[in-house]
């Protein structure tokens, strides 16, 4: 916990000193410093979402299942966990 706590204090820190190195305005950097990191979590959480059914459709193939894994949205019959999960259902109700 204290290496992960030590390298966000880091992070911050160097994205602070990009941001003024690049802008020469204190403002715009400590902008910078807190809306990045907004962003990569923001991006993280839909990369993790598709990883995880890419995941999934690489051990569906590797069990010999014989189904190949239709894109979010086309599947003949989808599962109702996927269904439910599916943000893009959520969207669109």
């Amino acid at each position: 916990m204290a290496k992960s706590a030590a390298f966000g204090v880091m992070h911050v820190g160097i994205a602070f000193g990009v941001g003024y190195a690049l802008t020469g305005s204190f403002a715009i950097a400590g902008a910078l410093t807190i809306v990045e990191p907004l962003c990569n979590t923001v991006a993280h959480y839909f990369f993790d979402r598709w990883w995880s059914r890419r995941e999934q459709a690489a051990a569906l193939m590797a069990a010999g299942d014989g189904r190949q894994a239709a894109p979010v949205g086309e599947a003949e019959e989808p599962d109702a966990e996927v269904q439910s999960s599916s943000w893009v259902s959520h969207a669109m109700a």
